[in-house]
C-alpha cells in the first residue's frame, strides 16, 4: 500500500466501490476523488493533482487512440516535447538536448545511448499501463542525466485473467504483430508480452545509393511474475528483452557504397521485495540489472573489403533500498541509498571502462493545513571519476481556492561526464579527425606526434584534464485550474513558467590540427547557458450527441541562449559576413545585433500541439484528430560567424496532422489512421519524417472483465 493510502486509512478513510477516495482536510485535495496515481515526481505514489511540480500523464486508453506503436509516436504530440534526430531519435525537454533527460521504465533506467541519444524506436508501447513525464531536475531523486526531467514507463502488472492479440500493416511495408497475457492465481500473478516490429525502410534521397531508413526487424519480450506472499510482504519480478537487426546500405562518396549487418541487444532484469513493517513504515529493496550490446559489420560493395566493425558493449548494476515512513497525517518521510556499477567496452575505447557511485537520497513532504503542499528533498552522489555531487530541490503547492492552485519547484540538477567525454579514442579512418576523451588526450596526441601525423595545438591539453559535471539551477512557477470542482465546467487548465541556468556545459571543442588539415578533438568545460520560457495547457470535455468530445491542446515559448554570446552581443563584439543568396554577394562585414541572436540550434521559439478526441463508448467508436507544430529552428552556420543568426542557418517551421478512428464489436476492434495526413517531408534537414503513413490494425480481446480491457 502506498503512503498516501496509509494517511486515509488513519484517518478512518478509504477508497469507495468506484476506487475513488475521499480525503480528509490534512490533504492538500480536499474532498475531491483522487485523479491519476503517479509514482516518477516523489518515488511514491500520490495524486498527480497534489503534487507541486509539473507532471503530464499519458493513459493505455490515449495511447491506443493514437494508434501508436513506439515511444517517439506517443512524446512527439506532448506539450514542450520534441523528438529531435541527433544518433537516432532522442527527446528534447524545455530546451535541453536528449542526454539531459532521464528515460525510466517501470523507475529504473535505460541504457545504451549513442552520442547522448537515447534511440527510442526501441521501446514499444503494447504494454504500457501510463507514461509519467517531470519536467525540471529531478537529480534531487535520479541523480545523473535527471537534469532536464524523467520520463518513466510504466509497464501493465498481472491484476486479473485476460489477453489481447494485435496485428497492424502500414504504408513501407510496416507490420507489427502485438500479444499480452495476464493470469491471476489467488496471490500470484503473471504477465507477458510479446511484439514483432518490422518495416522495409523509406528513401527520401532517391538519387543517392541506399535509404534514409534502412530495413530493420525487431522483437521485445517482457514479462513480470509477482506474489503476494502476506498482506506485508510482496515480490515483484520483471525483465525484457529486446533484439533488432539492421539491413543498412549506405553510400559513402559519390559512386562508392558500403552494405552489412547491424545488430542490437537489450535486456534487463528487476526484482522487487516490498516489507511492510508496519502502517507507518514500508521498506523496498530493488536490483536492477541490465546489458545493452550493438555490433555492426560493413563492408564495400564494390570490393567486399571490410569498411568498418565495431562493437559496443554496455552494462549497467544497481541494488537500493527505500525506506517510506508516516510519521502522521502531516508528515511523509522517504529515505533511500544505493550502489551503480557500470562499465562500457567498444571498439572506439583502448580497454573496458568502469563506473561506480554511491548514493543516498531524501524527501520530506509536509501538509501544514489543508492549503500547503511542501517537498523538500536532495541526493548526495560520490561517483568514481568526478567530484561527489548535492542535489537539492524544494517544491511547494498552495490551494486559493476549489478552482486555483499556485505551485512552484526550485532545484539543482546535475549530468556526469560520460564514457565519450572521459574515455573516447577515435581516428575517423575516412575523413582523417580524431577525437579524443579527456583521458585519452594526452597519450593520443603524444602518439600522433611521433608518427609525425601532428601540425600544431592549439590549447593546452592539460585543460582539458578535469572535466568537471555540468549543474543546472532550475525554477518552475505555475497556476492549475480545475472548473470543475466550483463552477461544474469540464475544463483544466495550467500555466508553467520555467528557467534553466547551466553551468559548465560540456563542449566539444579543438585542440590540435593534424598534418592532413583535419582537427583533433576533445571536450571540455566551457558555456554558460540558459534556456526559459512558458508552457499553456487545457482540455474541455463536451458531450455531444450520445458521445463526448475532448478538445486539448497545449502552447511553449522558448528561448534558450549562450550567455557568453549574448555578453558578446551587448558589447558589440561579434560581426558577420553580409552575404546575398546567389550573385551579387556584397561580403560586407556587419555587426550582429542582439534581436538577431537566435539562440542555441535546433531548438523551436514556438511549438504547439491540438488533440480532439471523440468517443461514443456504447457503439464502441471512437476518433482522433491531433496536430502538432514545431515552428523555425536553427540547423547550421552559414556565415562563419559560429552563433545563429541569419534567416538561411534555419529549417523552416511545419505542421503535422495525425488522424485515427476505431470501431469495436464484441471482443475485436479495428483501426484505421494517417500519421502525417498531408506528407510533409524535408529529406535535408528532418530525414525522421518519412512521409504520408497510412495503416489498418486488428485487436482481438480475449476473456474481457472490465471495459478497455
Amino acid at each position: 500500500m502506498l503512503l498516501f493510502v496509509i494517511a486515509i486509512a488513519l484517518m478512518g478513510q478509504g477508497p469507495d466501490s468506484t476506487g475513488r477516495a475521499t480525503v480528509g482536510r490534512a490533504d492538500s485535495l480536499k474532498s475531491r476523488a483522487l485523479n491519476e496515481v503517479v509514482v516518477t515526481a516523489t518515488r511514491t505514489e500520490r495524486p498527480m493533482g497534489a503534487l507541486p511540480m509539473p507532471v503530464t500523464v499519458i493513459g493505455r486508453e490515449q495511447i491506443r487512440q493514437m494508434g501508436a506503436l513506439r515511444l517517439n509516436d506517443v512524446l512527439q504530440e506532448q506539450t514542450g516535447l520534441a523528438i529531435v534526430t541527433d544518433h537516432g531519435q532522442g527527446l528534447q525537454v524545455q530546451g535541453f538536448g536528449p542526454d539531459y533527460t532521464l528515460i525510466l521504465i517501470d523507475g529504473e533506467p535505460l541504457v545504451g545511448r549513442t552520442a547522448g541519444t537515447l534511440e527510442l524506436n526501441r521501446l514499444a508501447v503494447g504494454n504500457i499501463k501510463q507514461i509519467e513525464i517531470v519536467k525540471g531536475p529531478s537529480s534531487s531523486l535520479y541523480g545523473s542525466e535527471a537534469l532536464a526531467g524523467v520520463v518513466n514507463i510504466i509497464t501493465e502488472t498481472p491484476t486479473r485473467t485476460r489477453a489481447s492479440v494485435s496485428a497492424r500493416y502500414g504504408a513501407n511495408r510496416t507490420s507489427d504483430l502485438t500479444g499480452d497475457v495476464g493470469l491471476r492465481f489467488g496471490k500470484i500473478g503473471l504477465y507477458a508480452f510479446g511484439n514483432r516490429y518490422g518495416s522495409a525502410g523509406y528513401d527520401l534521397t532517391p538519387e543517392t545509393t541506399g535509404r534514409t531508413v534502412s530495413p530493420f526487424l525487431n522483437h521485445t519480450l517482457s514479462g513480470r511474475l509477482t506474489a503476494d506472499f502476506t498482506d506485508k510482504l510482496k515480490l515483484s519480478v520483471s525483465g525484457r528483452y529486446f533484439s533488432e537487426r539492421q539491413d543498412n546500405l549506405l553510400e559513402i562518396s559519390p559512386g562508392r557504397a558500403v552494405a552489412g549487418l547491424g545488430r542490437v541487444t537489450d535486456r534487463n532484469m528487476n526484482p522487487v521485495l516490498t516489507y511492510r513493517l508496519s502502517e507507518a513504515w514500508k521498506v523496498t529493496y530493488r536490483y536492477y540489472s541490465t546489458l545493452y550490446r550493438t555490433q555492426t559489420n560493413l563492408t564495400y560493395i564494390d570490393n567486399r573489403q571490410p569498411y568498418d566493425q565495431s562493437y559496443f558493449r554496455q552494462t549497467f548494476d544497481r541494488p537500493e533500498v527505500q525506506v517510506d515512513h508516516y510519521l502522521n497525517q502531516k508528515h511523509m518521510l522517504t529515505l533511500g541509498a544505493g550502489f551503480m556499477a557500470e562499465s562500457v567496452e567498444a571498439t572506439r575505447y583502448t580497454e573496458r571502462q568502469r563506473f561506480t557511485n554511491k548514493y543516498a537520497f531524501f524527501q520530506y513532504e509536509w501538509l501544514p493545513t489543508s492549503r500547503w503542499n511542501l517537498i523538500l528533498g536532495g541526493r548526495y552522489d560520490a561517483h568514481s571519476q568526478y567530484a561527489t555531487q548535492f542535489s537539492p530541490k524544494v517544491s511547494a503547492r498552495y490551494e486559493l481556492n476549489q478552482t486555483f492552485a499556485l505551485r512552484g519547484s526550485a532545484g539543482v540538477g546535475f549530468k556526469a561526464p560520460d564514457f565519450r567525454q572521459l574515455y573516447l579514442n577515435f581516428d575517423n579512418s575516412v575523413v582523417g579527425y580524431s577525437v579524443f576523451g579527456t583521458h585519452e588526450l594526452a597519450a593520443s596526441l603524444e602518439r600522433l606526434r611521433r608518427q609525425g601525423q601532428l601540425a600544431e595545438v592549439l590549447t593546452d591539453p592539460a585543460a582539458f584534464g578535469n572535466i568537471r559535471a555540468e549543474s543546472s539551477v532550475a525554477v518552475n512557477l505555475g497556476v492549475a485550474a480545475d472548473l470543475g470542482r466550483q463552477y461544474n465546467l469540464p475544463i483544466t487548465a495550467s500555466l508553467n513558467l520555467f528557467r534553466n541556468d547551466i553551468r559548465d556545459l560540456i563542449e566539444t571543442q579543438a585542440v590540435a590540427l593534424k598534418t592532413n588539415g583535419q582537427s583533433v578533438f576533445s571536450y571540455i568545460n566551457l558555456n554558460r547557458v540558459f534556456t526559459q520560457g512558458a508552457e499553456l495547457d487545457g482540455s474541455y470535455r463536451l458531450p455531444v450527441g450520445t458521445g463526448r468530445l475532448t478538445i486539448g491542446g497545449g502552447y511553449q515559448y522558448l528561448v534558450a541562449k549562450d550567455k557568453a554570446v549574448v555578453e558578446q552581443l551587448r558589447q558589440g563584439k561579434i560581426f558577420r559576413r553580409d552575404r546575398i543568396d546567389g550573385p551579387p554577394e556584397t561580403l560586407l562585414t556587419a555587426r550582429v545585433k542582439a534581436n538577431e541572436y537566435g539562440g542555441l540550434y535546433n531548438r523551436s521559439r514556438h511549438m504547439a500541439n491540438l488533440k480532439l478526441f471523440y468517443e461514443q463508448p456504447r457503439r464502441g467508436i471512437s476518433a482522433s484528430v491531433r496536430g502538432i507544430y514545431r515552428g523555425r529552428y536553427g540547423f547550421a552556420d552559414r556565415n562563419a560567424n559560429v552563433i545563429l543568426d541569419a534567416d538561411n542557418e534555419y529549417v523552416n517551421g511545419y505542421m503535422l496532422w495525425n488522424v485515427a478512428v476505431s470501431k469495436t464489436l464484441k471482443a475485436f476492434t479495428l483501426q484505421a489512421g494517417i500519421d502525417n495526413l498531408a506528407g510533409h517531408t524535408d529529406p535535408q534537414y528532418i530525414p525522421n519524417l518519412p512521409g504520408r503513413l497510412w495503416y489498418a490494425s486488428l485487436r482481438w480481446t480475449l476473456l474481457p472483465n472490465t471495459k478497455g480491457s
